[in-house]
């Protein structure tokens, strides 16, 4: 049966299901990049450790590994609950569970505590990614309209990484006029408390959202089936399963282990290294700005390539090879070398890396069945994405501190060996999406029933 119909004008109802999907987006990744943000000021508040001791090595490893695994274990079966409970319903409690988790974390009293809340942080944002673009792609089943919407509604994700650089900006300039958290005025805990304002329209527009209609007409005629994670590896899907699910890694790898490293890059680079901490923080911020407005800028021309070019491995290389040469060249150079060149070399990063996440919203939805569809995209983003791909940002902050690179670059600074692994591990994954893409499966123009 054909899923095909015509463009919907964009009534009220169809206005809020966007706007409800761009705040979801925006704050999904608003949390997740405000861990490179926080993570130092955090672990030395908290621990008393600092950077490039054995000790800040193990909790930075902990705080950006743990949460990603727990995350991406749960979001698994908030992908199965996707399938089973619907869309509406399992994309709402998600995002009311990262928010207040967040919020929460800014009250934290020691390490531990703020690793747990991380983890219900992860969950909730592994969920809302899955649930939110199977809702979308089901709702708006003409072709182009599908692809302009989930490609525009995702380009709000980078308006999250950008809010959530200028949310800690603001947060160091007026910390000691906000009032004190846990006796002390730290502008990462305001970052943190920030993190729950999704909720806020989330609780005012969730009566008016309407649930798929693809999905609640086959749960009301009883012919939805049950998802399994077996049937994803079934002869017709296994190929998409597992391309999909190691590009989604190569994608995120790039980004947690180079791109969101940089915090612990910048600040020992010259003109920024003899700064004072509170000036060193704000530099920090500077530079992630301009990466967040790079990935914003790569979003929308995703978002507008998407509906020019058909064949989706063409699409993906548009960004996939450029990135291969740009991004470990700016890690290897202007990482070690000068702050206003990083800039534009990170720009330029996050423009290629970021785009492909928008990618992915898009590509997934179509390779699935209704009743697959969230197991299926979950498997993909949560164990590709989430577990596999965020675990290089251990292997960096491992291979960073490692015994090993001291033997190589024994006079060089923590953060230049920081800059170095980044650009190796960029390297490494680029090389292998790029690989991988001639193995992706094209997808039919129709979503699959």
């Amino acid at each position: 049966m054909s899923t095909i119909s015509p463009a919907r004008r964009l009534g009220r109802t169809e206005w809020l299901i966007c706007i409800i999907a761009c705040i979801g987006f925006a704050f999904d990744i608003y949390e997740l990049l405000m861990l490179p943000l926080i993570v130092k000021p955090a672990i030395e508040a908290l621990g008393g450790f600092k950077p490039g001791s054995p000790e800040y090595i193990h909790w930075a490893r902990m705080l950006f590994f743990v949460p990603a695994l727990v995350g991406g274990t749960f979001g698994l079966l908030g992908g199965y609950l996707t399938d089973v409970l619907g869309r509406r319903r399992v994309l709402t409690w998600s995002i009311l569970l990262y928010a207040f988790a967040a919020c929460a974390a800014a009250f934290s009293t020691d390490l531990s505590h703020l690793l747990f809340y991380r983890c219900l942080v992860f969950i909730g944002v592994c969920v809302e990614f899955v649930a939110a673009v199977a809702w979308l792609a089901e709702i708006f089943t003409n072709p182009e309209q599908r692809e302009k919407v989930l490609g525009y509604t995702q380009a709000f994700s980078s308006v999250g990484g950008f809010l959530v650089t200028g949310a800690y900006a603001l947060a160091l300039h007026f910390k000691d006029s906000l009032p004190a958290i846990q006796g002390s005025h730290d502008a990462w805990r305001w970052t943190l408390i920030s993190g729950v304002i999704p909720a806020i329209p989330l609780i005012l527009i969730r009566p008016f959202l309407p649930e798929s209609p693809l999905w609640a007409e086959k749960k009301a005629a009883g012919t939805l089936r049950r998802p399994s994670l077996a049937a994803l590896f079934s002869p017709e899907l296994r190929r998409t399963t597992v391309v999909t699910s190691l590009m989604f890694a190569c994608s995120y790898g790039a980004a947690f282990g180079a791109i969101q490293q940089l915090p612990q890059i910048v600040p020992g680079l010259p003109g920024v290294r003899d700064l004072k901490k509170p000036d060193q923080e704000k530099v920090v911020a500077s530079v992630q700005m301009y990466q967040e407005i790079g990935g914003l800028v790569g979003r929308f021309a995703l978002a507008v390539l998407a509906v020019k070019i058909i064949g989706r491995r063409k699409l993906l290389r548009v960004f996939q090879i450029p990135g291969l040469f740009i991004v470990p060249l700016v890690f290897f150079f202007p990482a070690v070398q000068d702050v206003d060149q990083l800039k534009v070399g990170i720009f330029l990063a996050g423009f290629v890396t970021v785009a492909q996440f928008s990618f992915w919203g898009n590509y997934l939805p179509l390779v699935y069945p209704v009743h697959l569809r969230g197991t299926g995209e979950s498997f993909a983003a949560n164990v590709g994405g989430r577990i596999l791909g965020t675990s290089f940002a251990w292997v960096t902050i491992s291979l960073a501190g490692s015994a090993w690179m001291k033997d190589m670059l024994p006079t060089a600074s923590s953060f230049t060996k920081f800059a170095y692994t980044g650009g190796a591990i960029a390297l490494l994954v680029y090389g292998v999406g790029v690989g991988l893409s001639f193995a992706l499966p094209e997808p039919p123009a129709e979503l699959k029933d």
